[in-house]
């Protein structure tokens, strides 16, 4: 209806409720979201060699994506990763029980992988099952937790992502501290990445988060990401129906992973593509690319290498961005970041996204006070896609924005301006970094 068109947010408020302060795995390691390049969405299992030399799991693949992130410009804006997923094993581990790489696809081994890696200034990330066999059916890590660890500490691997498949998901609140323990009694420090809640979750349990966010770095909550803007979307959806759960248990060291960034691939828009990195960065999200660099096209690859919504997801306070305003496919995602001015009026990150399908672009507008801003001195507010600078702006300003429909976003940032000037009126309750949660609603 073209009445629809023009969708003024202005029956909203703002209400503040506290939760508990929330530590997690202290091994200093990721303090913000981890970036780099996963080879699974686009490369799947591909173990053809022989037919598709170019795309196959091997270890010529992740040294030229390797190469690729050097010189492409990737590391430059933050990306340092390189990690392996399934199907870089052998079926049978050898007469020590130990894994073995691939001897065709891996002939030099995953120490002379890593210290390639290393040689480029990159960090090497490996992949592994908490069960009898990996998803594909590779040797799992049960009845080798102790064995495992040591090898990927004597390979050099920095990263450790440990799947659930063939596990029974009742045994992972041991299975997964106890690998994690394994791992820190290596004596080398490796980023863990579970995926204890998901499995759980399937099996209609409730995971044990504090025990997640205590021995874990990041873990997964939700389904596998394909190919496809519907993907995206239910991903999208999961983590704004049930963020009173999914927000409080992310901070420094200790992340949700909605899954592998897909920009680039064959499945979204070039505005899908803007939407997801941005709401990745709301959500405080890991980056990982799953996308050939090799072929990647020019738009896409300056999305994933937009320095001004990279700084967003890696801000160093660490508090993941919450939905707060959903109506007639229309969303708005904030996300509060540095600078805090007075110790109180922090800045923030707002993305406008519109997932109406009728063809037209929709405007936006809402005041800076309706979004919780309320710094009486103003934010300087900025359009990290366009790159304007609308100026500092007061709570009291309305803006509009125009956002594209299909799955296109806005994303703006209002840095909190110094200076104070007392107002009963503007004063509001002190936003405590992981304790404190925002929410607009409808009045």
């Amino acid at each position: 209806m073209a009445s629809w068109k023009f969708i003024a947010v202005s029956t909203v408020c703002v209400f503040v409720f506290l939760s508990g302060n929330i530590s997690g795995l202290d091994n200093g390691l990721v303090l913000t979201p981890p970036m780099g390049w996963l080879a699974w969405e686009r490369f799947r299992c591909n173990t053809d060699c022989k037919n598709d030399p170019e795309n196959c799991i091997s270890d010529r693949l992740f040294r030229t994506m390797t190469d690729i992130l050097v010189t492409e410009g990737y590391t430059a804006a933050g990306y340092e990763y390189i990690n392996v997923d399934d199907c870089w094993l052998e079926r049978e581990r050898d007469e020590r029980g130990r894994l073995v790489p691939d001897r065709e696809r891996f002939p030099y081994g995953m120490k002379s992988l890593a210290d390639y890696v290393h040689s480029k200034g990159l960090k090497f990330g490996i992949y592994e099952d908490y069960g009898n066999f990996t998803c594909a059916g590779y040797p799992g890590v049960v009845g080798h937790l102790s064995g495992d660890a040591t090898t990927f500490a004597s390979w050099g691997v920095d990263y450790v992502k440990l799947d659930g498949c063939y596990a029974l998901p009742t045994d992972m609140d041991y299975g997964y501290p106890e690998f994690g323990r394994q791992l820190n009694l290596t004596g080398r420090q490796m980023v863990y990445s579970c995926s204890w809640p998901v499995y759980q979750i399937y099996a209609g349990l409730q995971p044990n988060f504090s025990s997640i966010i205590e021995h874990c770095n990041l873990w997964r909550n939700f389904d596998d990401i394909q190919d496809s803007w519907a993907s995206v979307e239910s991903i999208i959806d999961y983590y704004g129906n049930h963020q009173d759960v999914i927000v409080p248990n992310a901070g420094p060291g200790h992340w949700n992973d909605p899954d592998m960034l897909i920009v680039g691939n064959f499945g979204l828009s070039y505005e899908q593509s803007k939407t997801q990195f941005a709401l990745w960065a709301i959500l405080a999200a890991p980056l990982l690319m799953s996308v050939d660099l090799r072929t990647i096209r020019p738009e896409y690859k300056a999305i994933l290498q937009n320095r001004k919504i990279i700084e967003v997801d890696q801000d160093p306070l660490g508090i993941q961005g919450r939905r707060i305003y959903k109506h007639r496919g229309i969303e708005i995602w904030s996300r509060p970041i540095l600078p805090i001015q007075q110790g109180q009026f922090y800045s923030y990150a707002v993305a406008f996204v519109n997932r109406r399908t009728d063809g037209t672009p929709s405007d936006v507008a809402v005041t800076l006070r309706e979004l919780g801003l309320s710094n009486p001195t103003g934010y300087r507010v900025e359009d990290l896609y366009e790159d304007v600078d609308y100026g500092v702006l007061s709570p009291q300003t309305k803006i509009k924005v125009k956002v594209n429909p299909s799955g296109s976003v806005v994303i703006l940032r209002a840095d909190a301006q110094p200076g104070y000037a007392f107002n009963a009126i503007t004063t509001r309750t002190p936003y405590t970094p992981l304790n404190d949660v925002f929410r607009l609603t409808k009045k």
